[in-house]
């Protein structure tokens, strides 16, 4: 009766170590991207931020639409996502054509994406990716300095 049965020692270790393998690797996966998300939230809402100042301290719609996306990029390099994709998006009211008239106020919307780290192609077919998108608004004074002598 005893001949049938198998030595049974040494066994829990062996299970305890897959056990700790299967379930290690996916907490892994999951701290890794959460903090790489939290990365590109920290870099959008910066760059929004930036943007938005620069747009509103520049001279004119064009320069500001330049300034807004130079500081942009930078404030997404200085969170560690220089080749992150980037889209700045400026809308203005209630003069949507002229974004530094007196009294307008400027929303500068950012849209970015960060990748998804160790999840292999064989998986998903593609690299994942996790879209962002940040808004700052900036109100432009009534009274505004002109350029004088």
């Amino acid at each position: 009766m005893t001949r049938g049965r198998r030595d049974q020692r040494g066994s829990a270790i062996v299970e305890l170590v897959w056990l700790g393998i299967l379930l290690l690797v996916p907490l892994l996966w999951i701290v890794l991207s959460v903090s790489q998300v939290q990365q590109g939230a920290f870099g959008v809402t910066a760059a929004a931020r930036a943007a938005g100042r620069a747009y509103a301290l520049a001279p004119d719609d064009g320069s500001g639409q330049r300034a807004a996306e130079e500081v942009a990029r930078r404030a997404l390099a200085d969170q560690g996502l220089e080749d992150a994709p980037l889209r700045v998006i400026v809308t203005c009211t209630p003069y949507p054509r002229d974004c530094h008239n007196g009294t307008s106020v400027i929303t500068v919307r950012i849209r970015s994406s960060v990748e998804l780290p160790l999840l292999p192609d064989a998986l998903g077919g593609g690299q994942p990716t996790f879209a962002l998108d940040a808004t700052h608004t900036v109100p432009i004074g009534r009274y505004q300095e002109v350029g004088g002598d």
